[in-house]
């Protein structure tokens, strides 16, 4: 099918002869005010609306705002007279492509619709294919839309790509090896081994040859030659859980395979072993404080910190329980063959209020017990556990985010996109194109939703 064009122009035979030249390139609809133009664009998929900013007794800029803050807007082109250049450079701001001047040129204008066309297909292939890859590849298991999520999220993405080391820092259950795995996934390694290694369940000896492997006759009980982790890893990354249980002789060991050799040997070997491993490592302690007190090495440390990642408590982004509950209600629903139910207000309002000393692992379980543990259709105050009801009459604090309640267990979740666009522009000084570049988004996207909660306030006041 040909593109569909909307020529939006209160003068009768430049609408006409516009359609005339583009009919054979493109599937055209015209439009005298506002009025037509949004009966179109509602009724109708729309890839370009061709509009004049000066109509008859209205403001074409209005047009545009309200074709941008559409779900699917179309690419907007304007037509202008030469002393109307300012007000489209301020459209073009808003989020139009580009504008023409009047008297038009149709080749020129054909060549600028088909460029504009072509940038909007590309600019959605990429959206899609970021989408893709970050379902496909593991992104989608980190749940949350708080800024402290985002700044994670372009962290991985930033360094996924390269060999340094990652050193994850955060309190249990905030979903550290989540985000290791995403790094394996988004690297250039994503078809080799991820092995994980968990160093508080062995004892020192055992870690040793955990991560190393050992020789028959090695030590008591090593009847047979071990290949260590570090080895079956090879090519791909490892992931070591709770880094600040280790030893002091293991901690020299693992700084040797961490420097440039990239060597090791296994207990009771004396042969050097080459690896080719990323590694991820991650802690619930204070690192820093251990290499103050003497009881882990500072170059280890700096070593292993390269990078470093801090997964944030769940009390810290409430703003994302909506969204992690939602998530969770899908999952054991699907798992115990019931259907999806919902969470009252109330219910809601007793975990947001909850300050999850569990974190995010801890409203998991909570989720799970209600979904198994509820036979209604909702989840009400009473189906939440009473240790989690009970700390919530006592009016714990909420995040910052003023949230909505909506129909069902669905809260405003725009507020939470809001709250990120205003803390974007700040940081920005209201540079749309670089808040834009920080939450993630193109332009046009941004100023769709700028639109969008816009009317949302219109809507709630």
């Amino acid at each position: 099918m040909n593109p569909t064009i909307l020529i939006v122009d209160d003068e009768k035979h430049t609408r006409e002869g516009l359609r005339a030249s583009l009919e054979d390139s493109f599937e055209v609809y015209i439009a005298a005010d506002i009025g037509g133009a949004m009966s179109v664009l509602e009724r109708e998929h729309v890839d370009l609306m061709l509009t004049d900013l000066r109509l008859a007794g209205e403001d074409g800029m209005a047009l545009v705002e309200k074709a941008l803050g559409m779900p699917n807007p179309p690419v907007v082109i304007m037509m202008t007279a030469y002393g109307s250049v300012d007000a489209a450079v301020e459209a073009m701001k808003r989020g139009a492509y580009d504008f023409i001047t009047k008297p038009l040129n149709i080749d020129r204008l054909e060549i600028l619709i088909q460029r504009a066309l072509r940038s909007s297909k590309v600019e959605k292939e990429v959206m899609e294919l970021k989408q893709q890859v970050d379902r496909k590849f593991g992104l989608e298991n980190l749940i949350g839309e708080s800024l402290p999520m985002h700044e994670i999220f372009d962290t991985i993405r930033q360094v996924a790509p390269t060999r340094a080391t990652v050193l994850i820092q955060g309190e249990s259950g905030t979903g550290k090896e989540l985000v290791a795995h995403a790094l394996h996934a988004l690297s250039g390694r994503p078809k080799q081994k991820f092995v994980a290694v968990h160093c508080a369940v062995f004892n020192a000896q055992l870690l040793e040859s955990e991560l190393f492997g050992h020789e028959r006759g090695a030590f008591t009980g090593a009847t047979e030659r071990r290949i260590g982790r570090f080895e079956q890893a090879n090519g791909g990354t490892i992931f070591l859980d709770e880094i600040g249980e280790i030893d002091a002789a293991t901690q020299v060991k693992l700084l040797r395979v961490l420097g440039e050799e990239r060597t090791f040997e296994r207990v009771g070997g004396n042969t050097p072993i080459k690896v080719d491993v990323r590694v991820v490592a991650a802690t619930n302690k204070d690192l820093a404080k251990l290499v103050s007190e003497g009881k882990f090495r500072e170059d280890l440390f700096f070593r292993l910190s390269v990078v470093k990642i801090t997964t944030p408590p769940l009390r810290q982004r409430k703003e994302d329980i909506p969204l992690l509950v939602s998530a969770f209600l899908k999952q054991f629903s699907h798992e115990n063959g019931k259907p999806v139910p919902e969470v009252t207000p109330e219910a809601m309002e007793a975990l947001l209020r909850y300050d999850w000393p569990g974190n995010v692992r801890k409203l998991r379980n909570v989720i799970e017990n209600c979904v198994v543990m509820t036979s209604g259709p909702k989840i009400g105050l009473r189906n939440i556990p009473a240790e989690v009801r009970e700390a919530s009459d006592g009016g714990g604090a909420l995040s910052s985010t003023k949230f909505i309640p909506t129909k069902g267990n669905l809260y405003n979740i725009k507020q939470t996109e809001y709250k990120l666009i205003l803390q974007a522009l700040e940081e920005t000084g209201g540079n749309v194109t670089q808040a834009a570049r920080k939450l993630g988004i193109s332009r046009r996207t941004l100023h769709r939703k700028i639109n969008e909660l816009k009317g949302q306030e219109q809507a709630d006041s």
